[in-house]
């Protein structure tokens, strides 16, 4: 089964009445022999020379119900909805059979809806549930048409400030992409391309690279390690670009894959196994800023309706079980395309299962404490009758992008400008450096650990990468925030930041460790005092914490803790002040069960500055404790 067969509504081409079985509404044997011709035609694509056929069927008996049905469906087959539209109409206008007078309401209310013809489509459907008392699936349908029908009508007048144009010919020059995603700090627009129009034609996933000028690249594949000649497409990127997690499709079905990048290459892709994937239809993933969190399409036993979001967790020992999303987000219909903003609180989704415009719409849900609110409709211009695809919004909330369906054959990809009202309150922003040795200046593998100082809360750990010495993380908000960096044989590093969301400016740290050696001293930067006080507050422990896990890694080191102050005072006072504070730090040690034979402290009051002391800035830098291997 193709990942992406919900990317489009396809017209059915098969009918099946009760009434058909047994009798037609036509005695005239050559209108009969025509309409049994066209349908052999009709059954292979083969649809002009069906209608020609039907049109003739039609003209040897004006009332031949199930001519005008079959001649409707196949205008609908064709994407030709105003001529089915009409010709629905006609047929309804004779219909004498009930149980078709019923598929001719149903047929119609759809062909109304898609065109945006909601007035039309609320009358039938009111038709048709007066009718209707036995089958709950197409009641259940036409309710939900009706419902957004009265949704359009009454929202018909609001339309948003959108600014919505489509990228380049040089982005859109395949006959179909879709699917678009951006990395953290969007330089690279990655998407799916498929080769022809047809559902079977090959998919690939291809990248495109941000140029100085402001404009996209000509996309490339991404790897010749992750696409084949199997389907591949639907993915979801790190927000470091370096771990992709994309949909691959075979003459089993589909499958979530995963493949890391070291350097300029991806590795082979694995199957994320059991926990992911099931036995039915898996794909179209969107993985969290700090890559712990995975949401998913599938179809599989235990859900809502026919498509639902799942959701997994990243632990330790890999991947947890993966959970449906639960009625919050899932309808009895089709949720697709999540997004996960990377501010985490913002899931972008599409449905067909709640009030809408018509066809798939893109919506909105907050998490909060208690769950994800009731998904919130984006509203025109960005949706309309049409289906719409694949929504993913930048970092700052302000610019979208999303693949458009034009035809059965053709879409393109799309560029959003989002009005006011509709940025994301929660934004975000990124950190990014490079990991280097202090001394050769090579790049380094090292782990990155990043804190809310405010919340005490660990956000995102990530790898350097071992060729470049790049890393990337990202920044769901404004707060003071804590960088540690880790590696075996290394000094570990510890930065301090404040970052507010009145830049868009990416908060570039980069990073010399310096090998754990003697003399190597590094300052431990987020370690916090009141004023002229030696008391550690709480938002100390977690640098306090990574004290104590170095001194454990490193059992045989010894280390000196000195205390330092600006030349505020008498040298006196800061001398007592600054042996203090470095005593607070050794108490901590020694309560955390490391050895007070492997530590001293000394306090040097002004006496070794690292900046003049002539701006606040330069003396809150010599304000600091440090810390250097004996």
């Amino acid at each position: 089964m193709n990942y992406s067969k919900v990317f489009f509504i396809v017209a059915a081409i098969l009918f099946w009445h009760p009434g058909f079985a047994q009798s037609l509404s036509t005695k005239n044997k050559k209108a009969i022999d025509l309409y049994v011709q066209a349908d052999n035609y009709r059954v292979r694509g083969q649809f002009k020379e069906a209608v020609s056929l039907l049109q003739q069927a039609i003209e040897k008996d004006k009332k031949f119900e199930e001519a005008y049905y079959r001649l409707a469906i196949t205008y609908k087959s064709m994407e030709n909805l105003p001529l089915s539209a009409a010709t629905f109409e006609q047929g309804l206008g004779i219909v004498q059979d009930a149980s078709l007078k019923k598929s001719f309401l149903y047929e119609l209310t759809d062909v109304n809806l898609k065109q945006g013809n909601y007035e039309k489509a609320q009358g039938f459907s009111a038709q048709f549930l007066v009718l209707e008392k036995a089958d709950k699936r197409k009641i259940g349908k036409v309710s939900l048409w009706k419902s957004q029908t009265t949704y359009s009508i009454s929202n018909k007048d609001v339309i948003g400030k959108f600014t919505i144009e489509p990228l380049s010919e040089t982005v859109n020059q395949y006959p179909m992409q879709y699917f678009p995603v951006v990395t953290g700090d969007g330089s690279q627009l990655i998407f799916t391309a498929r080769f022809g129009g047809a559902r079977n034609d090959n998919e690939d996933i291809v990248i495109s690279s941000l140029l100085e000028d402001g404009s996209w690249g000509a996309p490339v594949s991404i790897s010749k390690n992750i696409n084949t000649i199997q389907r591949e497409g639907a993915c979801t990127i790190s927000a470091d670009g370096r771990h992709l997690i994309f949909t691959v499709c075979g003459s089993m079905g589909c499958d979530l894959y995963e493949s890391r990048k070291k350097g300029n290459d991806w590795s082979v892709p694995k199957n994320l196994g059991p926990k992911i994937n099931s036995s039915g239809w898996d794909a179209q993933p969107s993985l969290s800023a700090d890559g712990r969190e995975l949401y998913f399409v599938s179809e599989r036993k235990g859900g809502f309706g026919g498509y639902d979001i799942w959701h997994s967790q990243w632990e330790d020992a890999g991947w947890t079980q993966a959970k449906n999303l639960g009625p919050a987000i899932n309808t009895q219909f089709d949720e697709i395309s999540p997004y996960i903003h990377i501010n985490n609180q913002n899931l972008y989704v599409v449905s067909n299962g709640y009030p809408g415009f018509g066809g798939y719409d893109i919506y909105r849900s907050e998490k909060s404490d208690s769950g994800w609110s009731q998904p919130v409709n984006l509203g025109q211009l960005l949706n309309d009758f049409n289906d719409q695809y694949s929504f993913i919004v930048s970092g700052d909330g302000a610019i979208g992008y999303y693949s458009k369906e034009e035809s059965k054959n053709r879409s393109r990809l799309f560029k959003i400008t989002l009005p006011e009202n509709l940025i994301t309150k929660a934004k975000g922003n990124i950190v990014k450096g490079t990991v280097l040795h202090a001394t050769t200046k090579a790049p380094l593998a090292a782990a990155i650990e990043l804190i809310d100082l405010k919340k005490t809360n660990t956000l995102a750990r990530v790898t350097s990468d071992s060729v470049t010495g790049e890393y990337l993380m990202v920044l769901p908000g404004g707060s003071e925030y804590a960088l540690y960096i880790n590696r075996s044989g290394f000094l570990f590093q510890s930065l301090h930041f404040n970052y507010t969301e009145n830049t868009n400016k990416p908060v570039v740290k980069d990073i010399a460790l310096q090998p754990a050696q003697q003399n190597a001293k590094v300052i431990l930067n987020n370690l916090f005092f009141d004023l002229n006080e030696y008391e550690l507050k709480p938002e100390s422990i977690t640098e306090l914490e990574e004290v104590v896990n170095f001194m454990n890694q490193n059992p045989t080191l010894r280390i000196e803790i000195s205390g330092h102050t600006d030349a505020s005072g008498t040298e006196a006072y800061n001398l007592q002040l600054s042996a203090k504070r470095a005593q607070a730090v050794a108490d901590y040690l020694k309560q955390n069960q490391v050895s007070d034979k492997r530590f001293v402290t000394k306090g040097y009051g002004s006496q070794q500055p690292v900046a003049p002391n002539t701006t606040e800035e330069n003396r809150q830098l010599n304000r600091r404790i440090e810390f250097k291997i004996l």
